[in-house]
């Protein structure tokens, strides 16, 4: 069960040519190539003119857009073909508003979940942890965490020269994940279990009416096992469990995708939301884009076909200040989902973002943050390798 895909370890876009660099930068790749169109020293003067240019310029063009799709568009997202139920353009009166924050969120009947992962990587060890904390206005329901240690695979080869080439070869592969070596699922598998964990821990240890997570609830690494059969085995069982049990949930996106979307969003004022479509097409295109095991496909596809259309996204704009934000949904109960998501954001409308979400995050930071997961290892290497030279003090360059 399970199965080897693709996958891009970081989050850059790709561009597969000069017509495409030309589209997005509005310049030939040639031009910025050649160094003497590049500024020599720091003339802040001239940084600062082009810069409200550009900043100018791309806002009254987003301006134009927003009348455009709030004027056209948006009536039309009720009768546009597969419309998921419930799709369409509402408001949140005033009156909803304070029923969800006297009846739900600040009654405790609204709990979040949201993790952290920090990761130290050396030759012979990398290290792992997941910070996960469930919390609600009553207070903290509780915090999780686990450690992952990367150990190199036991090379079993008949002569020492034969097992340092094997240990070569497999910790240069680990460097290049696109040659799909153990490590390159290993990176996924990171991602994967946190995203896992924070579900899970939302079917199984709260207790509150309504459950909060963050991005999208049958994500990628879940439906796919991350490549992995126990996780694609969980990871079902558990979304399964999600929706039957726990319908009553709603997951916010922090990320800038689906930015044809957020394009949308911005031309909702302030307690406005959508229901745009189904999770159906997105779980056909992971269907169609990983490549499973007979068993692992078949595993997904059920769940895929079952559940996949009873989720929908849409978006909501809690503050004009604020930027739009996905949410995803059971279509049962997306009205209510958005409207939890728009009264959890309205308490702080600088971010228009749930702030049980961000809560849960920081409580994250502060117990399993950074800092002093990285003192505690500094710790540990200062006393097993005195001369810390298999240790790594800088930072990667980004």
């Amino acid at each position: 069960m399970g199965g080897h895909g693709r996958w891009d370890d970081d989050d850059e876009e790709d561009f597969t040519g000069d017509e495409d660099f030309r589209g997005s930068f509005r310049e030939e790749l040639s031009r910025t190539l050649n160094l003497e169109t590049w500024a020599e020293g720091l003339d802040l003067q001239a940084i600062m003119q082009r810069y409200r240019e550009e900043i100018g310029g791309a806002m009254r063009k987003e301006d134009q857009l927003r009348s455009v799709i709030r004027q056209e568009l948006l009536p039309k997202l009720k009768t546009r073909p597969h419309a998921p139920e419930g799709a369409g353009l509402y408001r949140m009166s005033p009156e909803e508003l304070t029923a969800i924050h006297d009846g739900l969120l600040f009654a405790g009947q609204v709990e979040a979940v949201n993790g952290i992962s920090v990761t130290h990587e050396t030759l012979p060890l990398d290290i792992t942890q997941l910070g996960i904390a469930a919390i609600g206005y009553g207070g903290t329901s509780g915090t999780f965490s686990q450690r992952l240690f990367r150990r190199e695979v036991t090379v079993d080869a008949p002569d020492p020269y034969q097992e340092a080439a094997a240990y070569i070869e497999m910790r240069q592969n680990r460097s290049h994940p696109g040659r799909n070596g153990p490590d390159s699922l290993s990176r996924l598998a990171r991602r994967g279990i946190r995203a896992y964990a924070e579900r899970a821990i939302l079917v199984e240890k709260l207790k509150a009416e309504w459950r909060m997570g963050q991005g999208n609830p049958i994500t990628h690494e879940l439906i796919t096992g991350s490549g992995y059969t126990g996780l694609l085995t969980a990871s079902i069982e558990m979304l399964t469990r999600l929706m039957e049990e726990h319908p009553r949930f709603v997951f916010v996106s922090a990320r800038m995708e689906d930015r044809g979307f957020l394009t949308m969003g911005h031309s909702l004022d302030a307690g406005e939301f959508v229901i745009l479509e189904s999770m159906e097409r997105a779980g056909r295109d992971i269907l169609e884009g990983w490549q499973y095991d007979a068993d692992g496909l078949l595993l997904a596809r059920e769940f895929v076909k079952k559940y996949c259309h009873q989720v929908v996204m849409g978006l909501f704009r809690a503050s004009n200040n604020a930027p739009p934000r996905i949410f995803y949904a059971h279509v049962k109960h997306a009205h209510m989902a958005a409207c939890v998501a728009i009264a959890d954001s309205v308490l702080r409308p600088e971010q228009g973002f749930p702030m049980l979400l961000d809560v849960a995050e920081a409580t994250c930071r502060s117990a399993f943050g950074e800092d002093g997961f990285q003192g505690l290892v500094q710790d540990a290497y200062a006393q097993a390798d005195v001369r810390l030279q298999y240790f790594n003090g800088r930072k990667p360059r980004r």
